[in-house]
């Protein structure tokens, strides 16, 4: 199979279209990461996606709509998710209802839930129009591996297995969406992004945040598993430990090998003369580079040493949760 990297032009999305009517997955750009989508409704389309990513079975899907799309037809919409919609969407949240079983059991894995985001990407939107439908995608990378912010980055995972690839440019916010439950009374927080706690207490008055229990089927994607890990060897110093990191650094050296530094900015400044990834002074800018870095570093580095930045809160509970998962360590 050749894969095509297409603009999203009026040919383009037709083709997407006549693509995911066959039962075809398609990766398309959206804000916050590449998608790898197919039809929700399709079972086989869906099970495609598993497949192509080696993702495991109890890992839900997010169905993704346009913003004119009637998620009524699809969900239970509870009224204080009204609030939330008009604040924040189209945009990087996703908001996980009861389900009314409009799509194949495999997108969410079986639970009584559906996942729903509007992606804010024009792309995302003339692609959503065009097929008009609710469309299966988790990001568009191989199960574990650094999602993907450009179009190069998914036709590195999947070149040769997928037809199509709509190409937005870079993604900007960098993270995945906020994936955000709203089956109870409060709204609680599975995955953390670009859109906080604190912007959603704002809205609606409270937001919780979810802790996954040992044993317990994940409700959404980001909740178990290794994810987003570079290919290359990794080590991992906290914020008071870079003299550690130093001589870590030395080592490999020594060994001839090819050490980076992944850091915040002033750190980086610090550590001028040594090789490094410089993921930028605020949250942000931080969620924005992440990804793009951990897959240049897995290009250029024989061992990546990432030190923890010090800022908590906010956006960047999301952007510690991905560097943390990144290089196999726990939050505390």
């Amino acid at each position: 199979m050749k894969t095509l990297v297409l603009p999203p032009s009026a040919d383009t999305l037709e083709y997407a279209k006549e693509l995911i009517k066959a039962g075809e997955v398609v990766a398309f750009h959206t804000e916050t990461v590449y998608g790898l989508g197919a039809d929700a409704r399709n079972d086989a389309a869906v099970r495609k996606i598993f497949a192509l990513k080696g993702r495991p079975a109890d890992n839900p899907l997010i169905s993704h709509v346009h913003s004119g799309y009637d998620i009524s037809v699809l969900v239970e919409t509870p009224p204080y998710t009204e609030a939330l919609r008009r604040a924040f969407l189209p945009g990087p949240l996703t908001m996980v209802y009861p389900s009314k079983g409009k799509v194949s059991p495999a997108v969410s894995c079986g639970l009584p839930t559906l996942s729903v985001r509007v992606p804010s990407s024009p792309t995302a939107q003339a692609f959503l129009r065009a097929v008009d439908v609710p469309i299966a995608a988790p990001s568009a990378n191989r199960s574990k591996h650094v999602s993907p912010v450009t179009a190069q980055h998914v036709l590195d995972d999947f070149e040769g297995d997928i037809p199509l690839i709509i190409d937005g440019g870079a993604s900007q916010g960098g993270i995945e969406s906020t994936v955000l439950d709203c089956t109870g009374e409060v709204p609680q927080i599975l995955r953390a992004g670009l859109v906080t706690r604190e912007m959603i207490a704002s809205v609606v008055g409270a937001c919780g945040i979810y802790h996954m229990r040992a044993g317990e089927k994940p409700k959404s994607p980001g909740m178990a598993y290794k994810h987003y890990a570079p290919g290359c060897r990794t080590a991992f110093f906290s914020a008071d430990n870079t003299e550690e990191a130093v001589r870590c650094y030395g080592r490999e050296k020594g060994a001839n090998g090819r050490p980076y530094f992944l850091a915040e900015h002033a750190v980086c400044e610090r550590l001028s003369g040594y090789d490094c990834f410089d993921l930028g002074a605020s949250p942000e800018e931080m969620a924005a580079n992440l990804y793009a870095l951990l897959r240049e570093g897995e290009r250029k580095a024989t061992l990546l040493i990432g030190i923890e930045p010090r800022c908590r809160g906010g956006v960047m509970d999301g952007v510690r949760n991905r560097l943390l998962r990144a290089f196999g360590q726990s939050e505390n």
